[in-house]
């Protein structure tokens, strides 16, 4: 089994060492670096970038730049989908991106974990498990959402929590680590009204 397979796996892998994941980093770090560099008017060579960045986008996806990212073919995001400047999407193993996200700046979202132990550390090795984010969510500024989280749909994430643990559905949370302080009902539609 080779390390990219381990890493889809959830097992311990090298992904600091490997020529093959060295090599594929290495073109979406270039590929990277061009969307980067691309004017932000220049809106058809930035979606063309996206594409070949990205796994798989739907209709109508905005990535303000800068933007960062490991490998980019495991993440894949719906339709109306807005991230906006600084997004780091760490994706050793599936980031999975729901319709009618928002994301705000600084958001950070981590598929990559290392081991405890300082000797695997050392030696390279980390783990990678997926990260789901259901349709209709809105993730705050400076947020950080940790492997294998689940963030369901509907809900908001406060700007600066950290998603420890899956998130129910019409949630809000807040904090560090992040906690549900209550559901999104229809009276949170009423507030502007």
């Amino acid at each position: 089994m080779n390390e990219m397979e381990k890493a889809a796996k959830g097992l311990l892998y090298d992904a600091n060492y490997d020529e093959q994941l060295i090599k594929v980093r290495e073109v979406t770090k270039k590929r990277l670096f061009d969307f980067n560099h691309t004017s932000f008017v220049d809106y058809e060579k930035r979606h063309s970038l996206l594409t070949q960045i990205l796994g798989e986008m739907g209709e109508n996806c905005t990535i303000e730049g800068p933007f960062y990212c490991d490998y980019g073919y495991n993440i894949t995001v719906g339709t109306n989908f807005y991230a906006n400047v600084n997004l780091v999407i760490l994706d050793g193993a599936r980031v999975s991106i729901g319709h009618n996200v928002f994301i705000a700046p600084n958001v950070g979202i981590y598929t990559a974990g290392h081991p405890l132990d300082v000797e695997r550390r050392n030696q390279g090795l980390e783990y990678a498990w997926p990260v789901t984010i259901e349709d209709n969510v809105w993730i705050g500024a400076g947020v950080h959402i940790l492997p294998g989280v689940t963030i369901s749909s509907g809900s908001v994430i406060g700007a600066g929590a950290v998603a420890t643990r899956n998130v129910p559905a019409e949630s809000l949370v807040v904090g560090n680590p992040g906690k549900v302080v209550r559901k999104i009902t229809d009276e949170d539609k009423k507030r502007f009204q």
